[in-house]
């Protein structure tokens, strides 16, 4: 499964159970992904919506903030994410209604 999650975001659960993901029952698709190296990902919060994303190991760079281990920081809706990292990490992705 670290093949289906390096470099891009791999849905793992969502309401609907798409691509996979295991069925939930709240308005929420959640995403992992590792990144290392020159890995880099963009993602666009649709409008009403907002963004968990939760650093579970090492250390990720969100729009120019780097977060380490542990972290975790929130967005909302139209905003563009830009995520990389310059060592290796592995993060959660929430979107939420």
């Amino acid at each position: 499964m670290a093949g289906d999650k390096q470099g891009k975001l791999r849905l793992v659960a969502a309401r609907d159970g798409r691509d996979g993901a295991v069925t939930i029952h709240q308005d929420v698709n959640l995403y992992i992904s590792l990144l290392s190296g020159d890995d880099r990902i963009s993602y666009q919060i649709p409008p009403n919506r907002s963004v968990w994303l939760h650093v579970a190991q090492g250390e990720i760079t969100i729009n120019d903030r780097v977060l380490s281990a542990g972290d975790a920081i929130s967005y909302a809706g139209g905003a563009d994410l830009e995520l990389s990292t310059s060592s290796s990490g592995e993060i959660l992705l929430f979107d939420l209604k």
